[in-house]
């Protein structure tokens, strides 16, 4: 099962939890029941987003290649920043 990293901006925090790519984590609260984690004070209705990163690898004919996921910002396409 894939690791996903997931930020909330009401506390600045970052989660990793494992779950299948069908699965959608959307609130603080459905996060930390997934990743067993405390709340801490953070309403369970904030919500989260998650963080997409690097690359994943792929076994190719006994090879491995890294396929990119998004631009700097995280958007598929371009980030914006005019780099």
């Amino acid at each position: 099962m894939p690791t996903y990293d997931y930020r909330c901006e009401k506390n600045s925090r970052t989660v990793s939890v494992q779950h299948s790519m069908k699965e959608t984590i959307k609130t603080w609260g459905e996060l930390c029941q997934k990743a067993g984690v405390e709340i801490s004070g953070t309403p369970s209705d904030a919500p989260v987003e998650r963080i997409i990163s690097g690359g994943i690898s792929l076994p190719i004919a006994s090879a491995s290649a890294t396929l990119p996921m998004a631009g700097c910002c995280g958007h598929p396409t371009s980030c914006g920043h005019g780099h």
